[in-house]
């Protein structure tokens, strides 16, 4: 949502931000409709207060009967007409409003660079090194070691495709991986853990911006509920209504949580393999603190991220997104690519963002720097520590042997009852 007396005293500024996105202008449409609400709330109020004056005159002359009383019942019930039509139009004219703030995307920060697709993000840096294999390194289900226990053949039985079974030592892997990430988002970059609901309600969806732009890549239930697309849904709604006081932030969240999504816009993409699925889990950290620290926080976040794959000694890169490429509800974004040798390509595994004001003023999450001033909104972000399933993918690729077992990473391997390595058969040795 965006501030709309913002709007009101800048369009070009609002606009040439819109242009940034490759968006068209919208404040000329913004304002009409903001000029027409006021207007029609300025003819209500007025209709109101002599609507009040006139029944007072009609209830002192209660008994009377005489012209002057009748005119004046005559006059309310016109006003009641009235009042009643200005009211409907109200409620018009606040939806459309409403649904066109809602359907415009975050404004971007002035460092986000220009561009039009993904080609044009920029690459901040590279950690790690490459592994040289002395044979052809295979996708992670081919190798030996997984490829049994990585099954979408029978998850395509049970459910349909892009989803997967995994089994055995794979599974546990799976939840070594998720137990390490929340252990080390909790332990060393201290944020506070939160079990949270998988269904949410639709304003919730709406307030972190999934709806209404991502209602065709969104999972619901019929009586109105919503399967999230990640975390950020539920922890960033924690907030709702709340005035927080400046001790209280910054506030750093994370939850492992199953997570759903359609992919409604990626047919024929991925259509192999664990990177691209309708179920899979994630671990999310999500945000609040004041403005002025948003970037901190921002480059705070990205590094819990990176520390998870850095004592995994995974190769990724971090790159900074253009603004062709970034999300709906973001203002400044950083992706975490890992390195696939499988599939001889860097691929994302962790999206960090600055929502800024964009999910707060759609929550109504506010702090106070004291109890004398007036709430402010504050600034949410969220990010991947990480995508489970595609560390996953990294872990057994990064790690797979020539004879086709996988060692085990060492910081994982207290989560697998301490084993090293699994055998091309699919045991833990």
């Amino acid at each position: 949502m965006h501030d709309i007396k913002l709007i009101r005293e800048c369009p070009e500024i609002f606009d040439k931000a819109l242009e940034k996105r490759g968006e068209s202008s919208e404040s000329s449409k913004i304002i009409a409709l903001d000029t027409q609400r006021r207007t029609n709330i300025e003819k209500l109020e007025k209709l109101l207060a002599e609507r009040k004056v006139l029944s007072k005159k009609v209830g002192a002359a209660a008994n009377n009967n005489d012209d002057a009383a009748n005119s004046i019942r005559e006059n309310i019930k016109k006003m009641k007409h009235e009042i009643a039509r200005l009211e409907t139009s109200l409620r018009d004219i606040e939806q459309d409003l409403e649904a066109l703030l809602l359907s415009i995307p975050n404004l971007l920060s002035d460092d986000v660079p220009i561009g039009q697709s993904e080609t044009d993000n920029v690459e901040v840096y590279r950690w790690g090194k490459i592994k040289s294999f002395n044979f052809q390194p295979k996708e992670h289900f081919e190798v030996g070691a997984t490829k049994n226990d990585i099954n979408f053949e029978v998850a395509s039985k049970v459910t349909g495709s892009r989803f997967v079974f995994l089994s055995k030592s794979v599974a546990l892997l799976h939840r070594a991986l998720t137990q390490y990430m929340l252990n080390t988002n909790i332990i060393e970059s201290e944020l506070t853990e939160f079990w949270a609901p998988v269904l949410v309600n639709e304003q919730s969806m709406l307030g972190t911006g999934q709806l209404p732009k991502f209602r065709e890549d969104s999972y619901h239930t019929n009586d109105g509920l919503w399967l999230i697309p990640t975390a950020e849904v539920p922890l960033t709604n924690i907030g709702k209504d709340k005035i927080y006081s400046i001790e209280e932030l910054p506030i750093r969240m994370t939850a492992a949580t199953q997570c759903f999504r359609s992919e409604a816009g990626s047919a024929g993409k991925d259509t192999t393999g664990m990177i691209r699925q309708h179920q899979f889990e994630k671990v999310e950290m999500v945000t609040f603190c004041k403005p002025e620290f948003e970037n901190f926080e921002l480059e705070r976040m990205t590094d819990c991220a990176e520390r998870i794959l850095k004592n995994l000694l995974i190769p990724f890169r971090k790159i900074l997104l253009c603004s062709g490429d970034i999300g709906f509800g973001s203002k400044k974004t950083y992706d975490l690519e890992v390195w696939l040798p499988g599939q001889n390509r860097y691929r994302e595994i962790s999206s960090c963002s600055i929502c800024g004001d964009f999910q707060s003023r759609r929550i109504n999450i506010r702090y106070k720097n004291d109890r004398e001033s007036k709430p402010q909104f504050i600034s949410t972000l969220n990010g991947s520590g990480l995508a489970v399933g595609r560390c996953l993918v990294a872990v057994v690729e990064n790690n797979q042997q020539e004879d086709g077992s996988v060692e085990i990473p060492e910081v994982l391997r207290p989560y697998m009852f301490n084993f090293k390595k699994i055998d091309n058969n699919g045991n833990l040795n």
